[in-house]
């Protein structure tokens, strides 16, 4: 895809006025960073950061029995949850590969709007609309609204500032209005820390983003684009599609099975995860962290005494533990185990890494 082909969020002019840099992410032009990863990073685990994440999908489900309709085609179980709660899913193929992870907002039994991931938003929305019953709309409202995520430790104090509700549980959300203009406030993110993420009309986000931005300066934190937004995130050991889930990676390899409702009588690709379950999954997501000085990344092959043994579906440098980490499918008939010595081949390089359990740092979301 040509830079003139990439798309653009509401705000870039923003960015270009704050001074990031871009780089193509998902069919988008996204802010990588402005005052530098590492940074951003940190003040994001420390204090306070603000990411816009407008890339990211919108979609609405509506009609009679809408909830009933979603359940019964997406993993995870909607009964466990109900209005004014957000809800983390997949939607599977039916021989058991991701067409994406996304999160589901149920306003209602005949309202649930939908955020997949930006470059997977038709394939979701195209989906739901060839199994949709008679009665139920699917809307694809990527351009309706802005998604910006205001996460740290101090997230709550910035939202309070504003005026904006903060007395929410994690995964709940609520609508509120900001200088008179309707916005959806949840609490959730992709950072591992406390968060919100605010959803306003997309023409309307040029001026929400400005007063959160002005008041997270004012506290010390930094606005943060998407360097930070992957370094927080594989820290987490959280998977991020067509890396740790794919039409060729399942949820029980990526470790996202608590995210199936296993007990339900229907969703899209049951069969074949059941069949998967029972079986055993012939590889699985775990962390690898580095013992010798180097960068891991994605796509290298993960050795024991010799013999490959698995590969890299992200990796970075973690400004937190100050060492190379990786997220690594690994093969389950290899037996390994958290603090297992494998190596990584780095360009040719054997660098020693010890095996972990994500996440690599402590979760702070709750």
């Amino acid at each position: 895809m040509s830079d003139q082909e990439l798309q653009r969020g509401p705000i870039h002019a923003v960015h270009v006025e704050l001074g990031a840099t871009f780089a193509p992410f998902g069919g988008w032009e996204m802010p990588v960073s402005y005052a530098g990863t590492v940074s951003e990073h940190t003040a994001v685990r420390e204090n306070v950061g603000l990411f816009d994440v407008s890339h990211l999908g919108k979609a609405l489900v509506a009609g009679p029995s809408a909830a009933e309709f979603v359940n019964s085609a997406l993993t995870n179980d909607l009964a466990k949850i109900g209005p004014g709660k957000a809800q983390y899913t997949l939607c599977c193929t039916e021989s058991g590969g991701v067409i994406d992870d996304l999160i589901v907002y149920y306003v209602s039994d005949e309202e649930l709007f939908l955020v997949p991931n930006a470059a997977n938003t038709a394939a979701v929305v195209a989906e739901l609309v060839a199994k949709a019953p008679d009665g139920i709309t699917v809307t694809d409202q990527h351009r309706d609204y802005a998604v910006l995520a205001v996460q740290g430790p101090r997230s709550a104090d910035i939202l309070t500032e504003l005026g904006l509700p903060t007395d929410i549980s994690y995964m709940g959300f609520v609508d509120a209005e900001w200088n008179g203009t309707p916005v959806r406030v949840c609490r959730s993110g992709y950072t591992g820390e406390r968060g919100f993420e605010v959803l306003p009309a997309w023409d309307g986000a040029e001026a929400l983003f400005r007063a959160l931005e002005m008041a997270v300066r004012a506290a010390g934190g930094q606005v943060a684009g998407l360097g930070a937004r992957d370094t927080l995130r594989t820290e987490m050991g959280y998977p991020l599609h067509g890396h740790e889930l794919s039409l060729a990676i399942s949820p029980l390899q990526a470790r996202t099975g608590w995210a199936v409702g296993w007990k339900k009588p229907e969703f899209w690709g049951r069969e074949a995860l059941l069949e998967e379950k029972e079986a055993g999954p012939k590889r699985r997501l775990w962390g690898i962290r580095a013992l010798d000085r180097g960068v891991l990344r994605q796509g290298q092959t993960v050795l024991k005494d010799g013999a490959a043994v698995g590969e890299t579906t992200s990796g970075t440098f973690s400004p937190t533990l100050k060492t190379g980490i990786a997220l690594a499918l690994l093969d389950t008939d290899a037996g390994l185990a958290v603090g297992d010595q494998v190596s990584v081949d780095v360009r040719g390089r054997s660098l020693r890494a010890e095996v972990v359990a994500p996440p690599f740092v402590a979760d702070h979301t709750k």
